[in-house]
């Protein structure tokens, strides 16, 4: 039978307070802890187990979810998106990926904002030459681009396009070299020269990313028949990619709009890319986090929100009032809103490259 703590003590040399051997006198001291120390250590460790039981429950949870409802996951990736479909009792089903079309356009336009960056940090500063090796690399990239243009899938207007920028980057990168450096006058005259064609290259793209998922989640729809209204969808978003976002927008045009926000959702990262897993976690994790709602408050959708917000909201104008101030915050919006989980106020100014033109 094991031995009670105190009779550890007693049985390893006596009372605690015995002087430790040489080889503890380097680890050991007296540890102090004041009673209220103690007492916000222990209620504090209570939220931090809560996380270890909201993991371990979530596995179940998620099997539970994917046992009963289809399941779409979106997801971002430089390649156009990735689609992913589960379906209750079968393997996860990959979407085929975006023509190789959209990957082409996207590198080449890249390949222009690429050269802003190597030159925007030495613009009117022709004392620095440290810019030169990079844009010798990259020149070479893009020579070997422009040489093998040809040889793509591309069709021909989209070559000739493509072949105009790769030709004025190239140009420019070689006035940068000839001259020993860079004006912002010259980089904004290379910024008005390639616009044009970087616009045509941006609305292609955009073109051949979308008719592709508008048939892959259209086919699905149809395969899964009256199990569509049973199915949730989520794809994540970027605070730069939010806005329009492609894949949700793609989504929305199959789904009621009373789906959005409840069964078709937009989930925020600080990632370009984020994993299956991760996706399904946090797919688990909101529609898990509805039944609690409803269990102490009595409303399905209110822990999709800050739980604190709305106290907090209150406690802002308050807070404000004493400052004299009068709080700036948008309208309250109720718990279970449907409308898009992006801007959606209308107001003056371009919203499109075409609109800056």
């Amino acid at each position: 039978m094991a031995l009670p703590l105190a009779g550890l003590v007693l049985a390893f040399g006596g009372a605690a307070t015995a002087t430790p051997p040489d080889y503890m006198k380097a680890i050991s001291g007296d540890v102090t802890s004041t009673p209220a120390q103690t007492a916000n250590g222990d209620i504090l460790a209570l939220n931090a187990a809560m996380f270890d039981l909201y993991g371990d429950s979530g596995q179940v949870f998620q099997k539970n979810i994917l046992a009963k409802h289809p399941v779409i996951l979106g997801l971002f990736s430089g390649a156009g998106g990735r689609f992913i479909l589960y379906r209750p009792g079968q393997p996860p089903l990959e979407a085929p990926p975006v023509p190789l079309t959209y990957q082409l356009l996207k590198s080449v336009g890249h390949s222009t904002m690429a050269l802003a960056e190597v030159v925007a940090p030495f613009v009117d500063n022709p004392a620095n030459q440290s810019w030169r090796g990079a844009m010798a690399s990259y020149r070479s990239r893009m020579q070997a681009a422009l040489t093998n243009l040809e040889a793509t899938d591309l069709p021909a207007d989209y070559k000739a396009n493509n072949r105009t920028i790769l030709s004025n980057n190239i140009a420019f990168m070689d006035a940068c070299a000839a001259k020993g450096g860079f004006s912002q006058a010259d980089l904004d005259a290379f910024g008005k020269l390639q616009a044009p064609f970087l616009a045509k290259d941006v609305s292609w793209a955009a073109h051949v990313q979308v008719a592709h998922w508008m048939g892959v989640i259209g086919g699905w729809k149809t395969m899964l028949g009256a199990d569509w209204d049973d199915t949730y969808a989520a794809s994540n978003t970027i605070y730069v990619a939010r806005q329009n976002n492609v894949l949700f927008s793609v989504l929305a045009q199959f789904f009621p709009p009373d789906a959005i926000n409840d069964r078709l959702l937009l989930i925020e990262t600080v990632s370009f890319t984020t994993t299956p897993q991760d996706m399904l976690e946090g797919l688990t994790r909101i529609i898990s986090d509805r039944s609690v709602g409803s269990i102490f408050f009595g409303n399905y959708h209110l822990m999709d929100y800050e739980l604190m917000g709305g106290d907090a909201r209150n406690a802002i104008m308050e807070e404000s009032a004493k400052l004299g101030r009068k709080a700036f915050l948008p309208p309250a919006v109720p718990f279970g809103s449907h409308q898009w989980p992006t801007l959606i106020t209308s107001g003056p100014g371009p919203t499109s490259i075409a609109d800056l033109k």
